[in-house]
């Protein structure tokens, strides 16, 4: 069962939110709510999150105090924030928001579909990410086992044959992900998580294709998860 990813929604106005979560729902991922930066930070200490949506103009903490938090934790620091602002802004207020860590900002009222479609491709990553990383801890269990984890019936070639299609199927998609931002024109942000996805894919790959009989080389080092 795919576990649904979590996109944290930031505003003071209650209809805002209702809002955001009509236009979100058609994703069937996880919407939480926040109606203030003191609460949206209090979220981020226990979940993780695949996006941020955050409203600039909020009393006390407003947008971009509270992505300055988000960016100084290294637990969430990478999730992408979207801010949404219903002010006729110039440059400079723009610039403060990309400053900030934003990877989007968007001006009220807003395109739903369009919105609805940045925040997807940020949720795909998200859940390529996971995958990923799910990938490397079974590799991890292989290296750490000396060929075979520990209560898995499975004999180490089986075992790498199943770990290496369940990769393979992960490269795919992330490839197909990667053609669909090219053609697609989308942001630089996401076009560069991606890439850096696919760097880790290949790091992963050459760690499992060492694994092979005959491979040699010693003991194949796993690919950061940062």
């Amino acid at each position: 069962m795919v576990q649904k990813a979590k996109i944290l929604l930031v505003d003071d106005r209650p209809e805002n939110l209702l809002a955001l979560e009509a236009i979100l729902s058609a994703l069937d991922q996880t919407l939480v709510r926040a109606s203030s930066g003191e609460e949206a930070l209090k979220a981020l200490l226990t979940d993780d999150f695949a996006v941020i949506l955050l409203d600039v103009q909020m009393p006390g903490m407003d947008g971009f105090e509270t992505a300055a938090h988000i960016k100084r934790r290294e637990r969430t620091r990478d999730i992408p924030i979207i801010f949404l602002t219903a002010i006729n802004h110039g440059p400079h207020h723009t610039f403060r928001g990309y400053a900030a860590g934003a990877v989007d900002y968007i001006s009220k009222p807003f395109d739903p579909w369009v919105l609805r479609a940045k925040v997807s491709v940020f949720v795909e990553l998200y859940m390529k990410n996971c995958q990923l990383r799910e990938q490397a801890a079974l590799l991890r269990l292989q290296l750490e086992g000396g060929g075979q984890p520990a209560g898995d019936s499975k004999e180490p070639a089986g075992l790498l044959a199943e770990l290496s299609a369940r990769l393979a199927a992960v490269e795919e998609q992330a490839e197909a992900l990667s053609k669909q931002l090219d053609d697609d024109a989308a942001d630089a942000a996401a076009v560069a998580t991606a890439a850096h996805l696919e760097r880790k894919l290949t790091g992963l790959r050459r760690a499992l294709d060492a694994l092979e009989p005959g491979a040699g080389g010693g003991t194949p080092r796993l690919p950061s998860q940062n």
